[in-house]
């Protein structure tokens, strides 16, 4: 079961991937995969990185996946539940922002256990006024787009709130809307 978990900064987004794993492993074994760093005198990096660790529960493996790492080869060689937080620090620590998303892709379609995925959703975002900007966010949508093809549940969180989002194909074109 893959679920990928979008949302803006402050959504809460990780907090939900969190409750997500922790119902998947049951008492089994959760391993979180860090994709982010505090780079030196970050001190705010340094502060969420600390938040997310004291909201972890102890048993909890971590595995840090940090700029440059090949996210698809951190994933396949985890078992049990794994969480992935997130997909846009990944992004941003890969340089010139190339990233393998079919070998990321076909990992988490691979993997025998639960895996929940943490990303940001920037299309709500402004439009970036730079060309790195621009980049990052076409990057990172197209492979939201990606990973979610192959997930079996896509959440968006807002203000805490979580909606689910349906596949475009589960649309039925001849409902609602008017006239």
């Amino acid at each position: 079961m893959i679920t990928l978990v979008l949302g803006g900064t402050r959504s809460g987004k990780s907090e939900v991937a969190e409750r997500l794993a922790a119902a998947a492993a049951g008492d089994g074994p959760v391993t979180y995969v860090a994709t982010g760093s505090a780079g030196d005198g970050d001190a705010d990096m340094a502060g969420r990185i600390a938040r997310h660790r004291a909201r972890r529960p102890p048993a909890w493996a971590t595995v840090e996946a940090g700029p440059g790492a090949e996210l698809g080869v951190v994933v396949a060689g985890l078992a049990g539940t794994v969480l992935v937080d997130s997909l846009g620090t990944w992004v941003a620590g890969c340089p010139d922002l190339a990233v393998d998303g079919p070998l990321l892709c076909a990992s988490l379609a691979a993997r025998p256990g639960a895996t929940v995925v943490v990303s940001e959703e920037v299309g709500l975002g402004v439009h970036a006024p730079t060309d790195v900007g621009r980049r990052f966010a076409d990057v990172l949508g197209e492979l939201n787009r990606a990973v979610a093809d192959v997930a079996d549940r896509v959440l968006l969180v807002v203000a805490g709130r979580i909606l689910p989002l349906d596949r475009p194909g589960d649309l039925d074109p001849g409902a609602g809307g008017a006239g």
